[in-house]
């Protein structure tokens, strides 16, 4: 497996663990779109057209799927592993692992898929040039295996 696309750190909190003590699988997810929305607020991406960077605000999640491979057993700092599958017109799928700290253990991998929604008539709209240009150092060089 390639170590290309983007290590963005999370944090697991006590209240993300379930009864067992595990990580609570809805939190997964959720460190998911932590870590994607971390690189794109560190870009100047914000939800408000007024404030962004990027006059692509209203990305809508179409699906998003998940595996899970190991638990997580205590809350602490992971890692999610991102990357661009595939940007189409007005989509874009989003590769990513869920890891340890050290990058050595997978707790968790699968994909999220959003579209562009223009934020007036909720309708798909192409993705701009400018974040297309943005979304450069997600790309993979080589093909991820799953």
């Amino acid at each position: 497996m390639t170590d290309e696309g983007h290590y963005e750190p999370v944090h697991v909190h006590f209240d993300d663990l379930d009864l067992m003590g595990l990580l609570h699988n809805s939190r997964y997810s959720l460190l998911v779109e932590r870590a994607i929305a971390a690189y794109w607020n560190r870009l100047g991406w914000t939800p408000d057209p007024a404030t962004s960077a990027f006059k692509d605000v209203s990305f809508a999640v179409r699906e998003f799927k998940i595996t899970y491979r190991t638990p997580v057993t205590a809350a602490g700092e992971l890692a999610v592993r991102l990357w661009i599958e595939n940007m189409g017109s007005s989509s874009v799928v989003y590769g990513f692992l869920v890891l340890s700290a050290d990058h050595e253990t997978t707790y968790a991998e699968g994909y999220r898929a959003v579209v562009n929604l223009d934020p007036a008539t909720f309708r798909p709209t192409p993705i701009s040039a400018e974040s297309r240009a943005a979304a450069e150092p997600l790309f993979l060089r080589a093909t991820t295996p799953r």
